[in-house]
Parts: C-alpha cells; structure tokens; sequence
C-alpha cells in the first residue's frame, strides 16, 4: 500500500503543488511553520476523509480561498485507485473514486490506510479518554467501513439527545423523544462496544510485544472500559444492547436532570497498565512514550495482520521528541512499506535512507 502521487491546490498554505513519493522512505524537510505537518495532513485526509487538527474541513482552505483539492494516486492490493478531496467554505467536502462522486464518506475511508504519530501522541496516555478514544476510531473507520457507518449515525444520535435534554427545562415536551433516541442509542452503542472490544483486544496484544522489545524488564497491558452494566463487551449485540437499555431507564432521572448524556460509549476509554499500575498516574515520562510508541507500531503491526499490506506511516516530528535509544528503535522496525517523515533536525536525517527527500518553504517545493 502506498501513495503514488499528491496535488493540493489552495490547501493550507498550498497554493499549488504535485508530489510523487518513493514506495519506501519519504523525508520531508524545512522549517518549522514552512507546511511540512500540512502535507501529512493531505496523506492522512484520503485515508480517514477528515482532518487531523480540526473538525472543520473549511479551515483547510487557503486563506481567502473558496475551493481547495488534494488529489492522489493511491495503489493498495494491486490496484491503482485515483482519490480526490473536494473542499469548499459552504458546502460538505466532496469525495471522488477513480472520477465517481461517492455517497458517503464511509465508501472511501479505508481504501487508504495511515497509521498518523505526532507529537502530541507522546502524550496520548496521560490524555484525557476523549483522545483515546478518537485514536481507536481513527484506526477503526479505516479498517471496518461499517464501524465508520454506526459511529457518524451514534454522533448524530448524540448531539440530538444532548440538545433534547440541554433545552427540556424550556420546553418540557422535547422529553417525549427521549426514548427514541435512548433506545437507538443503545442499539447503535452495541455495535461499537463490540467492534471496539475486539479491536483493542488484538491492539494491546501487539503493543504488549513491541513494548516487550524496547523494555523487556516491563510488563505493558490494558483493557477497555465501557458502560458499567455491560457485562461482556465481547457478547452478542442484543445482549449489550439489552444492558445498555436497562443502564439508561435506571438514569433517566440522573440525565434529565444534568441535562446531558451520562452512559454510552460516548465515554469509553482504554486503560493502560504498567506491572499492573495505571501507567497514566504512575508511569515515568519516558515510559508513558514508550507506551504510546508501542501503540503506535502495534496499530501498524494490526493492519497488517488484516490486510497482508503495511499501511502508510506518517511521522509528523516526532522523532525530534525522542531520545536516541527510542529514535533507533522506531527506525529499525519502519523498514517495510511506504513511511513519510518530517523533520527539521540533521542529525535525523543523517539516519535515514531516505528514497525521496522534498524541501518544504512557504507551501513549495525547493
């Protein structure tokens, strides 16, 4: 799997450029602010159809611009498929297959797999549950379009349910749909729970390995905390569904009168334990990025497992944030498949066989 060739016209700091990038290691050098995390942002957006550091698809626009493009050549299980983003400041992003508008964004996610790292991954265990969560979904709307499907619908579900019980003390008859939602909720919720057990399931197993390779002398593992009242997340969905339903009637009372959504997997998280200890409250700075490192590579590992292809690894500085002993370890494991790197640091370079090295300055290529 591997990205061919790369058009952005006015996005970010983009006015126009065209890239083609080596099928193995890929530099991306410059200054900091010259556009290098821009052009990883372009990659990442025709694997998960959104962008990495906002929720807004327009702020992708270049300043003052209407319209925006990333257009790629991708070639994954011996295809060759052509992708095209379509951006606009009022209307909803456009997305193109081989010259076909599809649908939904559901029907191209996936068909590019990234695997993303930057620098505030590092952090990523001591974050909050909500970035845990976000990097779990990011994984699995590229490997299960379907995943992508119930969670877009529970979103939805969400915000709806949310606005019906913030705006209930106004207009007490919004209450009447509370169980409509709460019972869609609950059948969508399901699903998730399950696809996000099995998922991290595999995950952890991976990261346990790779952890095991950088520290040997520690024991990395984790579990996934869902709704109190689930009693298998592994368990058919109309057993979780079931206990989902039974957990939000005996709250009703609770979220109408916080006026918010308090159970569902709006709330999940991922545990991580070092020697059995939470390793967000008593891991070590450098053992806390081990860990995401190993998530990280894990991940990698977990896409190929199903896809027998490595996806695209895009490191955005992070090398730069790692002392050398860790710098050497991810550099040993990125041999295989298509890996772009930006850096702004010699010394990195200097380790790298780069096949592809582009200059960055004011959104061009020199």
């Amino acid at each position: 799997m591997m990205v061919r060739t790369l058009s952005l016209t006015q996005f970010r700091n983009y006015t126009q450029a065209s890239f083609t990038f080596d099928p193995a290691v890929n530099l991306i050098c410059g200054d900091n602010g010259q556009g290098k995390t821009n052009l990883l942002e372009a990659v990442a957006a025709c694997s998960t159809m959104r962008l990495f550091r906002t929720a807004q698809k327009k702020e992708g626009l270049q300043f003052g611009a209407e319209h925006a493009a990333i257009e790629a050549t991708i070639q994954t299980q011996g295809r060759t498929i052509a992708l095209a983003l379509h951006l606009s400041r009022t209307r909803a992003m456009e997305i193109y297959r081989n010259g076909v508008r599809q649908k939904r964004q559901a029907d191209a996610q996936g068909l590019l797999k990234t695997v993303l790292f930057c620098p505030d991954d590092l952090m990523l265990v001591r974050a909050g549950a909500g970035a845990r969560r976000r990097s779990l979904d990011t994984a699995l709307c590229q490997l299960r379009p379907y995943y992508a499907r119930y969670l877009a619908e529970y979103e939805r579900l969400y915000d709806h349910k949310t606005r019906i019980l913030r705006d209930s003390e106004q207009k007490p008859s919004l209450l009447a749909l509370w169980e409509d939602f709460s019972l869609r909720m609950a059948h969508i919720g399901a699903q998730i729970i399950r696809y996000r057990a099995y998922y991290c399931q595999k995950l952890l197993k991976h990261a346990a390995a790779v952890y095991a390779d950088i520290a040997p002398q520690e024991a990395f593992s984790g579990a996934y905390q869902t709704v109190s009242s689930v009693t298998d997340p592994f368990a058919p969905a109309k057993q979780i569904e079931a206990e989902l339903i039974d957990h939000v009637y005996r709250h009703k009372a609770a979220e109408i009168a916080a006026r918010r959504c308090l159970s569902g997997p709006h709330k999940d998280d991922l545990l991580l334990l070092l020697d059995g200890r939470s390793a967000a409250a008593f891991g070590s700075q450098g053992q806390v990025r081990t860990c995401t490192l190993a998530l990280k590579l894990a991940e990698r590992e977990l896409f190929y497992d199903e896809d027998g292809e490595y996806p695209v690894l895009l490191l955005d500085d992070v090398l730069s944030e790692l002392d050398r002993r860790r710098q050497d370890f991810v550099l040993n494991r990125i041999a295989d498949g298509q890996v772009m790197i930006t850096c702004c640091e010699d010394e990195i370079a200097h380790k790298l066989h780069a096949g592809a090295v582009f200059t960055i300055r004011g959104g061009s290529i020199i």
